[in-house]
């Protein structure tokens, strides 16, 4: 049975959040209705064919091109300050959430889709290549566009009271960095075996040979890469890993330098400018942190937003309450274990580095820890302890905690 690779199903779950995929659907739906129209017609009765003509269709359909060519331009507008609203207030890297959001793209895919429809109905009418009850197909399916172009609109005013807004913004990155620690928890070595120790002296390693991120690692090409051999792959450039043409993707051992596919082995590796959320459960926690940092510089002065942060990296990593258990589909790859001082650092270091001169932030902060060692000790309790002493030299007064926290 045929089966998608992981690294194409990827992509196909990228380009699937691109508007063009919806509008595309919208042009075939014009196309669709031409198409279907010598089948339909003879459904239809004569005496309601007789009654639309194609006069009547192609005024629907002009004035559907010009209201809806208007009302994309001015849409797009609005997502366009969305998007630069959210880069200077809360960071950039949270703009892909926004670019991406299914409401958004489904209005002005909508928008853009009823505008070519309408388009390709004239064209099809001026053409001719509609008969008397293929027009009244036509007329009927403009009216199902209609519809939706009336809803979309509806939905689009609702969405705008929020979209973009800073606790939009927010819980946009707090569903991608959960989502994303979910995934990983579910299946933390990414089907792999599990390895934490040092990288075998006799071990050839494989160069990336390009320069960025890390996105995605197709597991299954690197266990095909090293199939019918006795060699193991141990992976050092897990997702989120900035690497350079000299950097070591895997390390490979138990076959000659020779026998080594690097091809293979490169490609099932996705590298790109910029990281993402997907695979990369710590991407999420770093653009929550730096939301929280921005907030907390003397020129936006908001602690509030900061403390509104801590509590949503507490929401974030309290999913992680036991140690993963491994699920082991590809043996043959090696994995490291994602670590929770790591975690630790990336979601709270640059708040504990900028906020030490706000009691209130510190005093939330020392909470959020405790707060995360008491709900997954197992996980937490030695990675916490280093975080608090960091956050406590930085503290206005280093006696600030001498009778114990104080909300």
């Amino acid at each position: 049975m045929f089966k998608l690779s992981s690294k194409l199903l990827w992509r196909l779950q990228r380009w699937i959040r691109q508007t063009w995929a919806r509008v595309v659907g919208f042009a075939l739906l014009a196309l669709l209705s031409a198409a279907l129209a010598p089948w339909l017609a003879p459904l239809v009765p004569d005496d309601i064919a007789n009654r639309i003509g194609s006069v009547a269709v192609g005024e629907i359909l002009t004035i559907l091109a010009s209201s809806m060519l208007a009302v994309t331009t001015f849409s797009l507008s609005i997502a366009v300050s969305a998007f630069a609203a959210a880069a200077s207030t809360a960071t950039p890297r949270a703009t892909a959430l926004l670019q991406e959001d299914p409401a958004t793209q489904n209005v002005l895919a909508t928008f853009l889709g009823a505008f070519l429809f309408s388009l390709l109905g004239l064209i099809a009418l001026r053409t001719e290549l509609y008969d008397r009850d293929g027009r009244l197909v036509l007329f009927l399916v403009t009216l199902l566009v209609v519809t939706m172009v009336i809803l979309a609109l509806l939905r689009w005013i609702t969405h705008l009271m929020s979209f973009g807004r800073m606790a939009d913004t927010l819980d946009r990155v707090e569903r991608a960095a959960m989502h994303s620690l979910r995934q990983r928890l579910a299946n933390p070595w990414l089907g792999g075996q599990p390895w934490d120790g040092p990288i075998p002296g006799d071990a050839v390693a494989v160069l990336s040979g390009s320069t960025g991120y890390v996105q995605h690692v197709d597991m299954s090409a690197l266990a095909h890469a090293v199939a019918g051999t006795e060699a193991d792959l141990y992976l050092v450039a897990l997702p989120g890993t900035f690497v350079h043409e000299a950097a070591p993707l895997v390390h490979v051992r138990g076959i000659a330098a020779a026998e080594i596919r690097g091809a293979s082995i490169r490609s099932a590796f996705t590298v790109a400018h910029e990281r993402t959320f997907d695979q990369d459960p710590r991407f999420g926690l770093i653009v929550l942190a730096e939301i929280a940092s921005r907030a907390l510089s003397p020129a936006v002065n908001d602690p509030g937003t900061a403390i509104s942060v801590i509590g949503r990296l507490v929401r974030v990593l309290s999913d992680w309450k036991a140690p993963p258990a491994p699920v082991i589909e590809f043996p043959a790859v090696c994995v490291p274990t994602i670590q929770a001082t790591d975690m630790i650092e990336d979601a709270f270091r640059p708040i504990a580095r900028d906020g030490g001169h706000f009691i209130e932030v510190q005093v939330h902060l020392q909470k959020a820890l405790t707060a995360l060692a008491e709900i997954s000790p197992k996980v937490f309790n030695e990675a916490v302890p280093p975080m608090q002493r960091y956050a406590s030299a930085r503290a206005p007064s280093s006696d600030m905690y001498a009778n114990g926290p104080q909300a």
